[in-house]
């Protein structure tokens, strides 16, 4: 099909379509994982410096990863109702200048972890850059179904990119984080790819939904759902977190279920979306339930 890409219309001096290149939502959420990942990592506050730059140069090299998407994805992206207006399809940006826009970030981001955190973070996020940007969306995201969940490794990576600025080492309880994200990761984009079914069927993406039916992916997706309310109590039962967050866990991981069980059994108007939205509230109040369980003794030591 012929390119149905604009000619670029940027004005000089106009950030605001470098802004949207940067996925500035997705980012938010991975950089607020990689900051509890930092937190949890010891068990008082946290030196200043690795904290300040592992999240400067994380924050930076998930943008980058996403502006690399945007290249990437940018024929499809013209073609889909929910993505026509991005910077790529709009024609705010070209090519050569979002490509030259993610290699700045890149490069910022490994020297700042390179030089300011250490070794071992700036290789584990260069590696997870390259996941998601060219693993995932530039192979696996059009050669199967199971694309998302082979995918969400890298999006999973972010608490232990936090864990690893801070102590230089991979930790069990970072891939236990990691883990949580991982099987997070199906039933979230499921969710959405139910709800826009008919876009990705139209530009030949083999979501779940277009290649196995939305009865499967529905199962898929509760299945999923029952397996992270199992997975989510593991930190509790390994003397990770304590009672604050299994109440979370237990509390958020209910209604996630409930939303899931609907979308399943029901199939009611909407659910599909509500779910997708749910998932997101989900995992930040999962995250934050282990970020108040972990500092909240500290906290009570000071007041008493």
């Amino acid at each position: 099909m012929a390119n149905a890409l604009p000619k670029t219309g940027l004005i000089p001096g106009n950030w605001r379509p470098y802004y949207e290149l940067c996925k500035p939502k997705v980012v938010a959420l991975l950089v607020f994982t990689a900051i509890v990942g930092m937190l949890l990592a010891v068990p008082g506050m946290v030196p200043i410096q690795p904290f300040v730059l592992g999240t400067l140069g994380i924050g930076l090299a998930s943008a980058a990863a996403a502006a690399l998407n945007h290249v990437v994805d940018r024929e499809a992206d013209a073609r889909m109702k929910r993505t026509d207006r991005r910077p790529l399809p709009s024609g705010a940006l070209d090519i050569r200048r979002s490509v030259a826009f993610a290699a700045v970030l890149a490069a910022l981001a490994m020297f700042i972890l390179a030089a300011g955190v250490n070794v071992l973070t700036a290789v584990l996020t260069f590696g997870s850059m390259i996941g998601y940007a060219v693993v995932y969306t530039l192979w696996l995201k059009r050669a199967t179904p199971q694309n998302i969940v082979i995918g969400g490794a890298a999006g999973a990576m972010p608490p232990v990119l936090g864990w690893t600025a801070i102590t230089g080492e991979i930790h069990a309880h970072a891939l236990l984080l990691f883990l949580i994200v991982f099987i997070w990761t199906p039933p979230h984009f499921w969710a959405l790819a139910l709800h826009k079914r008919d876009e990705y069927a139209s530009v030949d993406i083999p979501m779940l939904p277009v290649t196995h039916g939305v009865e499967l992916t529905r199962l898929h997706i509760w299945l999923y759902t029952v397996l992270l309310f199992v997975v989510t109590l593991l930190p509790y039962l390994v003397g990770m977190a304590g009672l604050v967050y299994l109440a979370g866990a237990v509390g958020f991981g209910a209604r996630f279920l409930q939303h899931a069980w609907r979308l399943w059994r029901h199939n009611e108007a909407g659910q599909a979306i509500r779910t997708f939205l749910f998932s997101i509230t989900y995992l930040m109040g999962l995250f934050g339930a282990l970020m108040i369980d972990h500092y909240l003794p500290l906290v009570l030591q000071l007041l008493d």
